[in-house]
């Protein structure tokens, strides 16, 4: 989950180049899950060729709502959201995802509250640390502490390598920014949260239905390919848009694709499997973490008092909640085993309604 945030941090860092370069962030997501699609499937049918049994209509319809709430709607939300607010804003409003996702998996059964035992206290009250270090990162300042200097500001660069390109005509300009609409933004970016922690929950139940993480990752890839291809060329058609380059646009989708969505969205699906959509949501502030230090690193940005203060509280709010999932109650974690394997009813439905089209 460290090296999965790690590589989120990175993309957060490639979505603000590609802005600069002037793309349409509506199509990085479609083309971020179509790279996905192509680099998982053949992944998919290599290793899990043998054992995969056959899909049903029900993990083809948990799939489906996995592509529609976490890759189309949420990604989608949170870039409208970011237009309108500020690229800090929107980071910041990320990190509510371990709170929608602990109400959520308390209401779907997934967690026990427990709130009268020790180990729930340490849950509820990791998940409200690591929340309110991560928004003390990000709206308080205080003092410069940077402890190196950097000259390097690659975002402003491509945004002058754009302009004068646009200027030139061999290249499309980059749109003018939205007014900004804090509260417009704000409700976009907290939607984004709970599809996010929506998704988590999803995802659970179709790891629970269908154990071949490739498989079952490649065909929410291609859900989402489908999705958010429909809703780009809905807004916009514009075939510049659609061209990719040896420039910052191929890189950052072929990151994206290949390695955020390719190789870490089946690392998520398994994290979920073995402990469940909470353990998974409540490393999302470290994210902030990351993007502060690469920031100040490649986009010359500075680091300050808050987000050093930000940081303790969020490894602090780590380590309670990994201390009440540790201690949590024996029954509990039995409890938790016994759900998490297939009734003879399930394998029974896996069975007798197969579909057609099996192979991915």
């Amino acid at each position: 989950m460290v090296s999965f945030q790690v590589v989120l941090a990175g993309l957060n860092i490639f979505y603000k180049l590609t802005v600069s370069d002037g793309m349409d962030l509506r199509v990085l997501v479609a083309y971020r899950y179509l790279f996905a699609t192509a680099f998982l499937t053949p992944l998919a049918y290599f290793i899990e060729r043998s054992k995969r049994t056959k899909l049903t209509w029900r993990v083809l319809v948990l799939s489906f709502m996995c592509g529609l709430t976490g890759g189309m709607v949420a990604q989608n939300l949170y870039i409208a959201g970011m237009k309108l607010t500020s690229t800090t804003f929107a980071s910041a409003t990320t990190n509510l995802l371990p709170a929608v996702t602990f109400v959520l998996a308390v209401a779907f059964r997934y967690e026990r509250l427990a709130i009268g035992s020790l180990s729930g206290q340490a849950k509820v009250a990791g998940t409200f640390l690591g929340v309110g270090g991560a928004m003390l990162l990000t709206f308080y300042k205080g003092p410069d502490i940077t402890p190196w200097r950097s000259r390097v500001n690659l975002a402003a660069a491509l945004a002058q390598r754009a302009a004068a390109a646009g200027a030139a005509g061999s290249h499309p300009p980059p749109p003018a920014p939205a007014a900004p609409n804090f509260a417009m933004g704000s409700l976009l970016c907290v939607s984004s949260c709970f599809f996010a922690a929506l998704w988590l929950i999803i995802q659970a139940k179709l790891s629970k239905e269908y154990r071949f993480h490739y498989s079952s990752t490649a065909l929410m890839c291609a859900m989402t390919t489908l999705q958010s291809a429909a809703f780009a060329l809905f807004f916009d058609r514009d075939a510049a848009q659609w061209r990719l380059g040896l420039n910052i646009r191929l890189l950052a989708v072929v990151y994206s694709g290949v390695l955020a969505s390719g190789v870490m969205l089946v690392v998520l699906a398994w994290c979920v499997r073995r402990r469940g959509p909470l353990f998974v949501s409540v490393f999302n502030p470290l994210m902030l973490l990351v993007v502060a230090v690469l920031s100040s690193l490649l986009l010359g940005e500075e680091l300050h008092l808050g987000t050093a203060l930000g940081a303790v509280l969020i490894v602090m709010g780590l380590y309670a909640v990994l201390w009440g999932k540790g201690h949590e109650p024996a029954a509990a974690t039995e409890a938790a085993k016994v759900a998490d394997q297939p009734t003879v009813e399930e394998e029974d439905k896996r069975i007798e309604v197969p579909i057609a089209a099996n192979s991915i």
